[in-house]
């Protein structure tokens, strides 16, 4: 942006971070204050998905398939095993529930390696102020769909173990019960343990939930750090001697090139990761009253 010639690079990273929003953010969490460009972008990059899948499905045929049937195939395969391997009760949902979560991930993630003037500039020239087009890198975006994913496993969970059963759950593991006699201290010591197996099934829950939106969030925002930094090199070119900045220059195409190779390996494996999970999670909610 032409901005660059005229603020430091502190100014320039902090403008690049800041969001079109419906007002300030105090602190990490507000839910008084919507992200615009984060639901937007959250919205485009799903409608996308979905709009390839629908495609892809409309054109399969059942002769010799295309190269894009074929990909979206070894895709389908891919999720299917893994959704084998890890949910083991009802499957029905989780295939097409982590393909939907891996190539949404791997779209929103995949903005970053769009270079980071781009979006913002356009969105300048159209008279917005800020433009953040990284849903991943904003903390709500992965920590909102990682309470989707806690939302499902336990819908599928009750769905599964009914909902007396479900609760039973919460309070007999991880560390079972006690048997009850008539002795008070086994009423007793059946009471603390209950509420022991229940406070940690309540902290296992909150803690997934957390790392897994944390675990997206922090690498994609390293990661865009890292292109806004690239991206100040090119402008030391502007301002710096021509011989610096011509090394400078350079040194960023260098630099930009194999951090935007090494990059499309991050999204994709992000993406993966989220999506193994969601696998794991859902899975797990079913573990004890898998049919055996």
């Amino acid at each position: 942006m032409a901005e660059t010639e005229t603020i430091t690079s502190s100014e320039y990273v902090a403008h690049h971070l800041h969001h079109l929003a419906s007002g300030h953010q105090e602190g990490l969490f507000d839910a008084s204050i919507v992200h615009f460009d984060t639901i937007a972008f959250s919205l485009i990059t799903v409608t996308i998905v979905l709009g390839v899948l629908a495609f892809a499905a409309r054109r399969a045929t059942a002769g010799v398939p295309t190269r894009f049937q074929a990909l979206v195939e070894m895709i389908l395969e891919l999720v299917e095993e893994q959704a084998k391997a890890m949910v083991p009760a009802d499957r029905s949902y989780a295939a097409p529930l982590a393909l939907t979560v891996f190539l949404w991930v791997a779209v929103m993630n995949a903005i970053d390696l769009l270079p980071v003037d781009w979006i913002p500039g356009a969105a300048h020239a159209l008279g917005f102020p800020y433009m953040r087009p990284l849903p991943t890198a904003d903390i709500n975006a992965p920590l909102g769909m990682a309470l989707g994913v806690l939302l499902l496993s336990l819908y599928y969970s009750v769905k599964i173990m009914g909902l007396f059963g479900w609760i039973k759950e919460l309070f007999v593991a991880p560390f079972g019960h006690v048997h009850l006699t008539a002795n008070p201290l086994t009423w007793v010591a059946g009471l603390l343990l209950a509420l022991a197996n229940f406070g940690l099934n309540l902290i296992e829950y909150v803690s997934k939930t957390f790392s897994m939106g944390m675990r997206l969030y922090g690498n994609m925002y390293a990661g865009e750090l890292l292109f806004f930094l690239i991206a100040l090199l090119g402008g030391a070119f502007a301002w710096d001697s021509f011989v610096s900045g011509a090394v400078l220059g350079v040194f960023q195409v260098l630099l930009g090139t194999v951090w935007e190779l090494f990059h499309i390996l991050i999204v994709l494996l992000q993406a993966f990761i989220f999506m193994m999970l969601t696998l794991v999670y859902v899975g797990q909610g079913q573990e004890s009253h898998a049919p055996h």
